[in-house]
């Protein structure tokens, strides 16, 4: 269900093309316009296992495992040295992700975040996404101009790069090829946002061979831009996702 690049790079400081990268703490270029790495440094950190266990429920026994990452000498020289990152996942015959991030500074924190899931289809071009009809977004590929989405389902058929602000609805992947229907639903995430680099970036992409962007399609849990969290002194935020698979 989850697509991984056959050529990503497992190296320090180098985010992993393909599985969930973790968006934090801020979303593509930093907004406040200082220098800093695309999508923050959470990462291309190494982060903590604090907890993991086989649980048993009633559709069968669930893995479940806690990250947590702190700050380091990467994210002090960037200026966040006061925050708490714990990352859950339960992973059964649903699988469930919660990002919560803690303010542990006497100040503000402004935060922006995503679970930039990949997830994996016979063919990005035969895929449908319903969810998302007559919303707006803003497109990436196009200045950041603001669009709005047909009545119907979504079919990708270019590079795609869309932001949709103030949307909190489920998103459902047709993926016809493999006949069934993976569904992306969420709480705490007032964005979504839906990504394929298409032949011609993908084709830039050194950690992604030229003929795998066909097999992927990116809905990602986010708040950005407009709904970054304001969290204030002692705060804490979580946002989740929790994804199915049917039958088509």
């Amino acid at each position: 269900m989850i697509f991984l690049s056959a050529q990503s790079e497992f190296a320090a400081g180098k985010a992993i093309r393909g599985g969930v990268p973790i968006c934090f703490p801020w979303f593509a270029g930093r907004s406040d316009g200082q220098a800093g790495p695309s999508h923050g440094f959470a990462r291309i950190q190494e982060w903590e296992l604090a907890f993991a266990a086989m649980i048993p429920s009633a559709d069968g026994d669930r893995l479940h495992l806690t990250f947590t990452l702190g700050p380091s000498e990467l994210s002090r020289s960037l200026g966040f040295d006061h925050f708490r990152v714990a990352y859950e996942v339960i992973v059964g015959t649903t699988l469930t992700m919660r990002l919560t991030v803690a303010n542990l500074d006497e100040a503000p924190l402004h935060i922006e975040e995503a679970l930039h899931s990949y997830f994996a289809v016979a063919d990005v071009r035969t895929t449908e996404l319903t969810g998302l009809e007559s919303a707006t977004y803003l497109d990436k590929t196009d200045g950041l101009r603001e669009k709005m989405t047909p009545a119907g389902p979504l079919i990708l058929t270019s590079e795609t790069d869309r932001v949709f602000p103030a949307n909190t609805a489920a998103v459902a992947i047709h993926d016809a090829g493999n006949g069934r229907i993976i569904t992306v639903e969420k709480t705490g995430s007032a964005t979504t946002v839906v990504w394929n680099p298409w032949s011609e970036l993908a084709a830039k992409l050194a950690d992604m061979t030229d003929d795998a962007w066909p097999e992927f399609v990116c809905v990602e849990t986010a708040n950005t831009a407009t709904d970054a969290i304001p969290l204030m002194p002692g705060e804490t935020h979580a946002m989740q996702c929790v994804v199915t698979v049917a039958a088509a």
